[in-house]
């Protein structure tokens, strides 16, 4: 008990920082595919890529083949992607975070697998992986 009192503040900091490492893995949410992984599904011929940023930011670049259907609308052109349902689809956005909500109502329209690509177009931008614009 004693080693506890005397040091509180060095226990206290390593409770701090162990929690802000562990923040980003709890704040994730839905599935997720890494930049690896989404790379080898698109060359492979497995997956379709489906951007939800708005049109002007998918004019400055965005993926190969990538379909781009902003999350606002998605509710009523989800039927754009019905061939597709057999094939996993990548959700884009800019940052990884909004494409979740992409992901939940693909999986409700029937697709198989609905991923969202982790850290996004800036995840991808910051490994140089190529854009199309």
């Amino acid at each position: 008990m004693k080693f506890l009192i005397d040091n509180i503040w060095l226990i206290a900091l390593a409770l701090v920082s162990g929690g802000a490492l562990a923040w980003p893995n709890l704040q994730r949410r839905g599935d997720r595919v890494s930049l690896l992984q989404a790379t080898q599904l698109l060359n492979q011929g497995k997956a379709i890529v489906v951007d939800v940023r708005e049109p002007a930011e998918f004019a400055v670049g965005h993926l190969r083949d990538a379909r781009n259907i902003p999350l606002k609308e998605l509710g009523g052109r989800i039927g754009e992607l019905d061939k597709f349902k057999a094939r996993t689809a990548i959700v884009v956005c800019q940052r990884g975070v909004t494409s979740s909500k992409a992901v939940s109502q693909l999986k409700k329209a029937g697709f198989a697998e609905a991923v969202s690509l982790d850290g996004g177009i800036a995840a991808w931008q910051a490994q140089s992986l190529p854009l199309v614009k």
